[in-house]
């Protein structure tokens, strides 16, 4: 920060506010504590027989690759109506039935991921401002090697693993990446216990 929002004062510094265990930006002239928190990212998986709804990006990152319509959500929403409206507004379809299905914390971006799944109302969707072109792909034609995010291919993964088995559950972990830039996904443990905390 270069500036306080609040008073405009150009003395901003990180301190450890009184009460508090981390960093924060602080303005030195009246004191404003200015919080950093993570973005939430939220999405769906729509099936309409036996196929999955995907959109090929129109924007970067990953400008041409395919995932599940997904997106920010905004203020004054709830993570519902933000999936229902990135649905909306990337393929022009409508999400119904709507259940959890997984929520993955991304550390190296500040990001939380809330993935549902449901179905693609009348199996009617097309390409939104942000997608170049929508498809409906059975398991064996997903384009698994041009999936936009880790955590999108990991979510179909598990989807058409549980639709195989008839049993569908709330997923649970963690995207990490390395210092060689590596992305690794780890699952929480059902139910997660403090002293084991991935499988």
């Amino acid at each position: 920060m270069n500036y306080c929002s609040a008073c405009g004062s150009s003395r901003i510094a990180l301190a450890v506010p009184d009460g508090d265990n981390r960093d924060r930006y602080v303005c030195s002239d009246c004191q404003k504590i200015f919080y950093s928190n993570p973005k939430i990212v939220t999405g769906c998986i729509l099936e309409w027989q036996g196929r999955v709804l995907l959109c090929r990006r129109a924007i970067e990152p990953a400008y041409g690759m395919w995932t599940v319509p997904a997106g920010f959500m905004e203020n004054r929403e709830s993570v519902v109506e933000a999936a229902l409206r990135e649905v909306q507004e990337e393929s022009c379809a409508v999400a119904d039935e709507l259940c959890l299905h997984s929520i993955y914390s991304l550390r190296h971006a500040s990001q939380v991921y809330v993935m549902y799944r449901g179905v693609l109302k009348d199996g009617s969707a097309k390409a939104g401002s942000e997608t170049l072109e929508v498809a409906l792909c059975r398991e064996e034609d997903v384009p698994w090697q041009a999936i936009a995010f880790a955590v999108v291919k990991e979510s179909l993964q598990l989807y058409f693993a549980d639709r195989a088995q008839n049993s569908f559950r709330v997923h649970q972990g963690e995207v990490t990446r390395d210092e060689k830039e590596q992305i690794k996904i780890s699952r929480y443990q059902e139910p997660y216990r403090h002293s084991a905390i991935f499988a």
